[in-house]
C-alpha cells in the first residue's frame, strides 16, 4: 500500500448573506476585498441588506461572461450549483437578476478590469512584447469592417506595420 498524503488549503468566502452566488474559482483570481474597493470606489455598494447585494451582482456579471449562451436563471443555476442545499442560498427571478445587473452597472466593472488588466506572460517572454507595445490577439470574424473609401484607404496605407485590402 502506498503512503498517501493529504493536500489541504484555506479558501476565504464571505460570511452570511453575501456568500451566495460567489464562484469559487472567480473568488481566486478576483478575491472579494477587491470586489468591496471597487464597488465602494464607484459608488455602486448597496444601500441597504439585500439577498443579492453588489458583491454577488459583480460575480454574476462576470459569470454571465463565462456563460454567454444561456439566460440569467442559468447562469445564476452554474454560479451557485456548489451551494445546493444551504439554506441562505437567494433563487431570484429573472427579473431580480436583471434588476441586480441594472443596479450594478457598468462603472464597477469597468474599474475592476482596469485592476486585474495585463499580460499574463512575463515581459521576457518572447512574442509578448513588439517593441514598446503588448502584443495581442483578436478574432477576426469579429473584427470591424472599414468602407472601402479613398480617405480610409489613405489613412490605413499610412500604418508602418500594418495593411490594406481593398
Amino acid at each position: 500500500m502506498r503512503d498517501q498524503f493529504v493536500i489541504s488549503r484555506v479558501v476565504r468566502v464571505a460570511a452570511g448573506v453575501f456568500a451566495p452566488g460567489h464562484l469559487g474559482e472567480l473568488t481566486q483570481v478576483v478575491p472579494f476585498e477587491l470586489v468591496d474597493a471597487v464597488l465602494a470606489e464607484t459608488g455602486r455598494v448597496q444601500h441597504r441588506l439585500r439577498e443579492l447585494p453588489s458583491r454577488v451582482g459583480v460575480y454574476f456579471l462576470l459569470a454571465m461572461c463565462l456563460f454567454p449562451e444561456v439566460g440569467y436563471r442559468l447562469v445564476w443555476d452554474k454560479m451557485t450549483s456548489a451551494l445546493a442545499g444551504l439554506p441562505a442560498v437567494a433563487s431570484p427571478t429573472a427579473k431580480a437578476l436583471r434588476d441586480l445587473r441594472r443596479r450594478v452597472g457598468a462603472a464597477p466593472m469597468r474599474a475592476l478590469f482596469e485592476v486585474v488588466c495585463g499580460p499574463l506572460a512575463q515581459p521576457v517572454t518572447p512574442g509578448v512584447r513588439f517593441g514598446r507595445y503588448r502584443t495581442v490577439s483578436f478574432d477576426g470574424c469579429s473584427s470591424l469592417k472599414v468602407p472601402d473609401t479613398g480617405r480610409n484607404r489613405a489613412w490605413l496605407d499610412r500604418l508602418a506595420h500594418g495593411g490594406y485590402t481593398g
